[in-house]
């Protein structure tokens, strides 16, 4: 089996390390909304988002790659990476609805 080169070895931490920033601190905004802290929740939010765009970005470099003919090889760590990219975004989007959720109830709350 053919060995990651070090540029894909990069591309892939680089991935997994966004992945896990983005989830991490999209999970730290809900927290905060939860609190009634909504500023600072939308600041943790915009935050885990530039994670979560250089997370795709970094894949997005190895699928064009690939499309331009470099050979790219499969490891568990790549498998790994994307799925944390992808767990990532459906964080994101979870999150994002639950923040909504608390706004609407403190909302109903002070009615």
């Amino acid at each position: 089996m053919a060995e990651m080169t070090e540029q894909e070895e990069m591309q892939v931490f680089e991935l997994i390390t966004a992945a896990g920033g983005a989830k991490s601190t999209f999970m730290e905004a809900l927290y905060k909304a939860k609190e009634g802290k909504y500023e600072e929740a939308e600041a943790l939010f915009k935050q885990g988002d530039e994670y979560f765009i250089q997370g795709h970005h970094a894949h997005a470099a190895m699928i064009e790659a690939e499309g331009q003919g470099v050979e790219t090889t499969v490891r568990l760590v790549l498998a790994h990476a994307e799925d944390q990219l992808m767990s990532a975004e459906l964080t994101k989007t979870l999150v994002e609805e639950m923040i909504a959720l608390y706004k609407r109830i403190d909302k109903l709350e002070k009615q």
